[in-house]
C-alpha cells in the first residue's frame, strides 16, 4: 500500500480520511518506458494515472498539447466520460500511481468536491476551484455579505413632510439618510441634501422633502457580496447604497460602514480621484489603484471582480484628467475613449495606453495639440506606458473629428493594409468615458454597417485568431532562451486570452453587438444562438482562468521590475490544480479556434 501517496494533491485533497484510506488500499504502481503509449486515443480508460516520477506528453496526432510532470493526473475524462480525445505517451522513464476506474466512479458519486475535478464543463470546475482557493484563515472581507457589515436601518418619511421635519427625524433616529415615499415612488434624502437645500439654495424650511430628494436609488441586496456593493458605489459615484431584501428597502449601507470590514477599499480611491485638484493628486490616486489590485488579489477576490473594480477606477481617473486639463473647446465637443483591455473592462495590472479622442466638430489646432501632449504625458506619469502601436491621444490618427475618423474607418475596411484589421479590432473595443460619449457608438455603427455582409473582409479579420498560434510551451523554447526563461514557459495572452477575445470580437462585429466586455459579448452571442450554451459557458470560464493565472504573473513581473514578462507563465511553477485548469482552458481555446476557422473558411488563406 503506497503510504507516500500525497493526498493533499488536487483533486485528492477533497477526500475524507476514510476515502483516502480506501484509495491508498486500492493503489498500484505502473512503470512506462520512454515512447510507450499509456492511454490510446479514442479508448476507454480503466485507470486514473497520477505521475510519481518522469513526464508524459499529451498528443493530438504529432502535436504535443501538454507535457505533464509529477503529481499531474490523466486522463480524468476517459475514466469518467467514456473515451479520451488524446494520446498519452511517456516522454521518459515514468512511474505512475494507478487508481482503478471503479473506485474513481464511487468517489465521484459520493463526494461532490472530488467530482468537480471531473466535470466536463470548465465553468463548473472553475466555480468549484475558485471556492477552494479562498484564503483559509481569513474570511475575505470582500467575500463577506452586505448583512455582515454594520448598516443604518431603513427610516421612511412621506414626501409631503418639510425639509425641517425631515432634519428633525434624522436627529431623532440618529440616521443621516431617509427613504422618501411619494405615491408609487421611493427616493432617498441625506443630511447633505437638506443642508444644501437650506443653506446654498436658500429654500424655505417648509419645502416638501420630495423636492430635494433623489429618486434614482441605487440598491444592493442584503445577501449580496461586499465586493458587489463596492462595484456599484464606484460605478455610480455613490457614498451609500440602499439595501433591499425580498423586494423591500431594509437599510442603507455607507462606505464608512465597509471600512469596518476592509481597509483601503475602492470607494476610498474613487473619493481621492474626485477630490483631486491637480495632476499631482491624480498621480497619487493612480498609485492607489495599483495597490488596490494587489490587495484584492491577496484577499482571494475573483479576477472578474478585480477587473471590474480596476476598470471603473481607471475610467474615473481618465475622465477626471480629461475634465482637469482639456480646454473648453475640447471638453464641449470631444469624447474621450479608451480601448483594448481597458475598453473591455478586462485590465487588472496596468500595461500601456490605448485611448483616443473623437470631436463632434473641429477645434483650434493649437489647443488640440496642447491637450494631446498633456494628456498622454500625464498618463505616462501615472504608470501607463506609451502604446508601441501609437494608439494614443497624442497620435492624430486616434484624435480627430468624428466625420474624418469615420472616413478613416472606411479606408481601413475598403482599402486595407497590413495593420487595418488590428486598428479595427482595437477601435471596436472602445468605450466613451467623458464628454460626448455618443460619438463612439456612432463611429462603431458606421464600422458595423461597412463590414456587414463583407464575408471576405470578415474572414481576413478573423484569421488573426491564429496570429500567435505557436505561442505555447515547447514552441517558444528558442525565443524564451534569449530572454533568460526556460522552455516550460507559455505566453498566456497570446496562447489563451487573445484567441478568445479576438474570435468573440469577430463574431460580435458580424452580428452588430456593441457591448465591449468579452463575457457580455459571449452572453449575447449565446442568447442569439450563434454560440452553443455549453461552449459559451466554457469560453467565459476559460477566459477567467487565463486572466487569473496571468494576473499572478503580472504581479510577479511588476514586483521584479520586468514588465516584459507580464504574460509569461512557467507551467512547472503552477500548482497541480492550476495546471489542470490551464490545460482545460487551452482545450477550450483550441475548440473555439476550430469553430472560427470553419465558420470563416480560414483554410483558404
Amino acid at each position: 500500500m503506497p503510504q507516500s501517496f500525497d493526498s493533499r494533491n488536487p483533486p485528492f485533497d477533497r477526500l475524507t480520511h476514510d476515502e483516502i484510506m480506501r484509495l491508498r488500499a486500492a493503489l498500484d504502481i505502473g512503470y512506462f518506458r520512454p515512447g510507450e503509449v499509456i492511454v490510446e486515443n479514442g479508448t476507454a480508460a480503466e485507470l486514473l494515472h497520477v505521475i510519481i516520477k518522469g513526464s508524459v506528453e499529451e498528443r493530438d496526432g504529432e502535436t504535443v498539447e501538454a507535457r505533464l510532470g509529477p503529481k499531474d493526473t490523466f486522463d480524468a475524462r476517459a475514466v469518467v466520460h467514456g473515451t479520451t480525445g488524446s494520446f498519452f505517451v511517456a516522454a521518459e522513464e515514468t512511474l505512475c500511481y494507478l487508481v482503478p476506474r471503479s473506485l474513481v466512479l464511487d468517489l465521484v458519486r459520493s463526494n461532490p468536491g472530488f467530482a468537480a475535478f471531473f466535470y466536463s464543463e470548465i465553468s463548473h470546475k472553475l466555480e468549484s476551484y475558485s471556492r477552494r482557493r479562498e484564503p483559509e484563515n481569513v474570511e475575505s472581507v470582500l467575500r463577506a455579505r452586505v448583512h455582515d457589515a454594520r448598516r443604518l436601518p431603513a427610516v421612511f418619511v412621506d414626501g409631503t413632510v418639510s425639509i425641517e421635519a425631515a432634519g428633525l427625524t434624522m436627529r431623532e433616529r440618529d440616521n443621516n439618510a431617509l427613504f422618501v415615499r411619494d405615491g408609487e415612488r421611493v427616493g432617498i434624502v441625506t443630511g447633505m441634501n437638506l443642508s444644501k437645500a437650506a443653506v446654498l439654495d436658500r429654500r424655505p424650511l417648509d419645502t416638501p422633502v420630495r423636492d430635494v430628494c433623489h429618486f434614482d436609488v441605487v440598491s444592493v441586496g442584503n445577501d449580496d457580496f461586499i465586493f458587489e456593493a463596492l462595484i456599484l458605489m464606484t460605478r455610480h459615484n455613490k457614498r451609500r447604497l440602499a439595501v433591499k431584501e425580498n423586494g423591500y428597502y431594509v437599510g442603507v449601507l455607507e462606505d464608512i460602514d465597509i471600512l469596518g470590514l476592509v481597509a483601503g477599499n475602492s470607494q476610498l480611491v474613487a473619493g481621492r480621484i474626485d477630490r483631486a485638484r491637480n495632476v499631482d493628486h491624480l498621480a497619487d490616486a493612480a498609485c492607489d489603484i495599483q495597490a488596490q489590485v494587489e490587495r484584492l488579489a491577496g484577499q482571494g477576490v475573483r479576477v472578474g471582480a478585480i477587473a471590474e473594480i480596476t476598470s471603473d477606477l481607471n475610467r474615473r481617473l481618465f475622465a477626471k484628467l480629461f475634465e482637469m486639463i482639456a480646454p473648453p473647446t475640447v471638453r464641449e465637443t470631444g469624447c474621450m475613449m479608451i480601448m483594448g483591455s481597458e475598453g473591455r473592462g478586462e485590465q487588472t495590472v496596468r500595461t500601456d495606453q490605448d485611448n483616443g479622442l473623437l470631436l463632434a466638430t473641429p477645434v483650434p489646432a493649437d489647443e488640440l495639440a496642447s491637450f494631446r501632449a498633456a494628456f498622454s504625458k500625464a498618463l505616462e506619469r501615472f504608470g501607463f506606458a506609451p502604446c508601441p502601436g501609437g494608439v494614443m491621444v497624442n497620435n492624430p490618427q486616434w484624435s480627430q473629428p468624428i466625420d474624418e475618423f469615420i472616413r478613416q474607418i472606411r479606408s481601413w475596411v475598403l482599402t486595407p493594409d497590413e495593420f487595418s484589421a488590428m486598428k479595427l479590432g482595437i477601435f471596436f473595443d472602445a468605450v466613451g468615458i467623458a464628454g460626448r460619449t455618443e460619438l463612439v457608438n456612432r463611429a462603431k455603427m458606421s464600422m458595423v454597417e461597412l463590414m456587414r455582409g463583407e464575408s471576405a473582409y470578415l474572414a481576413r479579420f478573423a484569421r488573426y485568431i491564429d496570429q500567435f498560434a505557436g505561442a505555447s510551451a515547447g514552441v517558444l523554447t528558442s525565443l524564451m532562451a534569449t530572454i533568460g526563461v526556460g522552455s516550460d514557459v507559455i505566453d498566456i495572452k497570446k496562447s489563451g486570452t487573445f484567441p478568445i477575445v479576438h474570435g468573440i470580437r469577430t463574431l460580435s462585429i458580424e452580428h452588430g453587438i456593441l457591448a465591449t466586455p468579452t463575457v457580455e459579448r459571449i452572453r449575447v452571442l449565446t442568447q442569439s444562438g450563434v454560440l452553443g450554451e455549453e461552449l459559451g459557458r466554457d469560453l467565459a470560464g476559460a477566459l477567467y482562468i487565463l486572466m487569473e493565472i496571468r494576473l499572478h504573473s503580472q504581479l510577479h513581473a511588476t514586483k521584479m521590475g520586468k514588465p516584459e514578462l507580464e504574460s509569461l507563465v512557467r507551467v512547472g511553477e503552477l500548482s497541480t490544480a492550476d495546471r489542470d485548469l490551464l490545460r482545460d482552458a487551452l482545450r477550450v481555446v483550441k475548440r473555439f479556434r476550430e469553430l472560427i476557422r470553419n465558420r470563416y473558411h480560414l483554410g483558404l488563406f
